[in-house]
């Protein structure tokens, strides 16, 4: 059978970071691939808790059809939550989403159409780009450093190809684990107000902070008209990833027609996991569980660190990480780590090779590290394999 195909299949690709996943969980292997937050610190028995608070309630509300926008008494506790980052925003701002990954599909959905123009980081988040391939958009890089994207390069590339998006991930960044200053912040908006241009910010990673709550400011709280700026989270690096809870914020008109585009995907976010998230951020100390895993992810990074700067290899670079869950290495330049990985995963250990995340002009040499899926004696052993394959490979990888 031959079957026709919609003609936008021809953008869409598999997930580098999924394909790995498929074969290292196959084996025992120690895999710092995929961005994923440790079971074992879940909140397990408080959210057993909330789930049969939602089911034991009487009315079965909990199991009924729900708002597309989002179950109101959560969207309250997400306005309430952003307002303590800065951002002042109603719940008739908030849209609930099936992750934030579905917030960047429902805004890509609203807002292109093929061949208009998305500016990001090189590199970026591969999802993101997964998506906004998939809709014909055409996306260029923006020169970037370790303070964020830099201004003169935006400011060209926004007057001459006019984008109708500057997609970033200022805090915490994936796949780099960056950190923007607040003066690239500043002038991001500033430009996008003299140009007219939309800024999608994607903060995932931003509640897990190495240096105390509070150390940033998204983007979204300094736009104070409430018209450049979309804002999307999760709570799938802070309370499980399962439950599929994301949320969008940003000017009215816009979620509004994200809520419409919802309505024709999945009706809305799965109700009962939203009451009880509520039940959740009414009856347990979500802050002092996310300064618990702050803790204990930023031991795991200390561990990874170590072993890094242990490894002695002329041209290993990386920038430590303040927050997030990644380190983002640079190997030296004749190093290819996509040829690398499968011998890594025959010694037990994986990584994902840089170049998926980029938009153009890959660097080959680089590799992304998570570490916060294990524990920090899982750490040891899987860096050990990791310069063991290195120091294995030396006369084909590093010629003389």
């Amino acid at each position: 059978m031959k079957y026709g195909f919609a003609q936008r299949v021809r953008y869409m690709q598999s997930s580098a970071v999924r394909d790995i996943l498929k074969v290292v969980n196959k084996g025992e292997v120690i895999s710092f691939a995929g961005g994923l937050p440790d079971e074992d610190m879940f909140p397990v028995e408080a959210m057993r808790n909330a789930f049969h608070k939602a089911l034991t309630a009487g009315d079965n509300k909990a199991l009924q059809y729900g708002e597309t926008e989002g179950h109101r008494p959560l969207r309250e506790c997400l306005a309430n939550r952003m307002k303590l980052k800065g951002i002042q925003r109603s719940s008739d701002h908030v849209l609930v989403t099936s992750g934030s990954q579905q917030a960047i599909d429902l805004f890509a959905r609203v807002m292109f159409n093929p061949g208009d123009i998305v500016l990001t980081e090189n590199p970026t988040y591969l999802a993101a780009l997964q998506v906004f391939e998939s809709y014909e958009v055409r996306v260029v890089p923006v020169v970037s450093d370790d303070d964020g994207m830099d201004l003169e390069d935006l400011e060209d590339k926004v007057k001459r190809l006019k984008p109708k998006c500057v997609y970033v991930v200022p805090t915490f960044s994936n796949p780099e684990g960056k950190m923007w200053s607040l003066e690239r912040r500043k002038s991001l908006l500033n430009i996008a107000k003299k140009h007219q241009v939309v800024i999608f910010e994607d903060d995932p990673y931003g509640d897990i902070q190495f240096e105390g709550q509070g150390s940033y400011t998204p983007i979204a709280a300094l736009d104070d008209e409430n018209k450049y700026v979309l804002y999307t989270s999760t709570f799938s690096k802070t309370v499980a990833p399962a439950l599929r809870i994301g949320w969008i914020v940003g000017p009215f008109q816009m979620i509004r027609m994200m809520a419409q585009a919802k309505q024709a995907t999945d009706l809305h976010t799965n109700t009962l996991s939203q009451v009880a998230m509520v039940n959740l951020m009414n009856d347990f100390d979500l802050d002092g569980h996310i300064e618990s895993l702050c803790h204990a992810y930023k031991e795991r990074m200390l561990v990874m660190k170590d072993l890094l700067d242990s490894i002695q290899l002329e041209g290993l670079d990386y920038v430590e990480p303040r927050g997030g869950m990644f380190f983002w290495v640079r190997m030296p330049s004749h190093v290819n780590t996509a040829a690398l990985l499968p011998q890594a995963v025959e010694k037990g250990v994986a990584f994902v090779p840089g170049s998926p995340f980029y938009v153009s002009n890959a660097n080959e040499s680089t590799l992304r590290l998570n570490f916060t899926h294990a524990k920090p004696e899982l750490i040891e052993e899987g860096m050990r394999r990791l310069v063991a394959v290195i120091n294995e490979t030396r006369e084909t990888v590093f010629p003389s």
